[in-house]
């Protein structure tokens, strides 16, 4: 079904055919300017290696994953060049590593939640900058961090360490919108999980 929409849509589809290769959207970070690969469960070298001879124009490098299911358990893009990331040991732990394989300096923002940094940005004409993050009844000390619009001491630590100021600016300028989620996330399905965002203009 989905590659038939796909196909209506006429665009490129690269289909795996190796049976060694595995490789889950779920463990794919793309930054707009690289892609980060997360080895997981689900996700193997091999899908990394087809997945960079597809991308030849990007950057690929991959993350060990641990203690949790795919990479963007844990981080997703909140913004240009705006990584969100949870606080665990795993997932600092991965965005050290994301940091040590890239040439570009990101800008980051930590919250409380680690599932609460999966979010979803969208760039949409007329409307500019818009975040779809999990509500503040399902992870409030996280919502907290992404609806302050004044800061805090505890804001400032969360979001120091580099460039972390530089990212609480721009998230000033997104128009956040809260999605619940708690439902899907019980058969391990996060926002990211339940979407495909495709970047084509439909005919009228």
């Amino acid at each position: 079904m989905m590659k038939e929409a796909l196909e209506k849509l006429q665009l490129n589809i690269v289909e795996m055919k190796d049976e060694n290769a595995t490789l889950d959207g779920g463990d794919v970070l793309f930054t707009g300017r690289e892609f980060f690969v997360g080895l997981s469960k689900r996700t193997n070298q091999r899908g990394a290696e087809i997945l960079a001879d597809t991308f030849k124009d990007y950057a690929v490098s991959t993350v060990p994953v641990a203690d949790t299911l795919h990479l963007k358990s844990f981080c997703s893009m909140a913004g240009p060049n705006l990584i969100a990331i949870g606080s665990s040991e795993p997932a600092q732990k991965a965005l050290k590593i994301m940091q040590q394989m890239s040439d570009h300096r990101y800008d980051k923002l930590t919250v409380p939640d680690d599932m609460a940094a999966n979010c979803i940005y969208l760039n949409i004409p007329n409307k500019g900058h818009v975040l779809l993050h999990r509500t503040p009844e399902e992870y409030p000390e996280s919502a907290k961090f992404k609806h302050s619009v004044t800061g805090s001491a505890h804001l400032a630590y969360m979001l120091s360490h580099s460039r972390g100021g530089a990212a609480f600016e721009k998230l000033k300028y997104h128009l956040l919108i809260p999605v619940s989620n708690s439902e899907m996330e019980k058969v391990d399905g996060l926002l990211t999980c339940c979407s495909i965002f495709i970047n084509k203009k439909i005919d009228s």
